[in-house]
Order: structure tokens, then C-alpha cells, then sequence
């Protein structure tokens, strides 16, 4: 991997993480500051709308890497952190999928499962991401 594929890699997650944790912030903890709110915070509605402009940066982002740095060290059985990014590899589709069916699920129980898979998922993946990150490097790794 490259340092601006790294680069893009790392502004992604900081992006749509950011906008994604701070979204579930407002949408699940914050209060609200009037008794009627139909939000939770003020700027929930541009938090959420940012995210999900966002997000496909990510996907791309990941897309961009995973021949060259996830398939190839999967496929090699490489042993350098490949524990988180098994994790990785293994919660990406079901956080970039159920994020898109979160957004276009019409039936609240779907609906509400999709949610918690998403959530969770994306907690999972960017607890991975980063560990990955703070694991040490293999000796001459960029």
C-alpha cells in the first residue's frame, strides 16, 4: 500500500467514523433541548446527511486496497497483525451493506435490525481499525 493510498485509507475511516459516532451520539444518547424535538441535537439532520455523503469515500477507499493489501496477505496466510485484520475483513461487508439497507429498509423491523447490525458492526470494524493501527509493524514495513 502506498502512503496516499494509506493516507486516503486513514481520512476515510477519520471521516465517516467521526461522522458516524458522533451522529449515533445525538441520535441514541444525546437529550433533547425542547420537549417536542423531533431530534435529539440540532445538528443531527447534517450530521447524518454528512455521513452518508461521506461513506462511499470509505467504501472506495477500502475497494482501493483490497487487492493489493487485504486479499494478498488473506490468500498468504501473512502473520503480521492478522488477527485484526481478519476482523476487518470480516466486518466491512456487513457494515458497508447494512448501511445501505438501513437507508432504503421500509418495514420498521427490518428496519430497527438493520440498525443494530450496522451499529455494532461499525463499532466492531472501527475498534479493529484501530488496534491494526497500534499493533506493531513487521521489521522494514513502511
Amino acid at each position: 500500500m502506498t502512503r496516499a493510498e494509506a493516507w486516503f485509507v486513514h481520512s476515510g475511516v477519520l471521516i465517516v467514523g467521526g461522522t458516524g459516532l458522533v451522529y449515533g451520539w445525538m441520535r441514541y444518547f444525546a437529550t433533547p433541548t425542547e420537549e417536542f424535538a423531533i431530534v435529539n441535537h440540532p445538528w443531527q439532520p447534517e450530521v447524518h446527511a454528512a455521513h452518508i455523503l461521506v461513506a462511499p469515500l470509505l467504501v472506495f477507499a477500502c475497494g482501493l486496497v483490497w487487492r493489493d493489501h487485504v486479499w494478498r496477505r488473506v490468500r498468504r496466510g501473512h502473520p503480521a497483525r492478522r488477527r485484526t485484520g481478519l476482523v476487518l475483513f470480516a466486518t466491512f461487508f456487513p457494515m458497508a451493506v447494512s448501511g445501505y439497507f438501513v437507508q432504503t429498509a421500509v418495514e420498521q423491523d427490518w428496519r430497527l435490525a438493520w440498525i443494530w447490525v450496522h451499529g455494532v458492526g461499525s463499532v466492531v470494524w472501527l475498534a479493529a481499525y484501530l488496534v491494526h493501527q497500534l499493533s506493531p509493524r513487521p521489521e522494514g514495513a513502511p
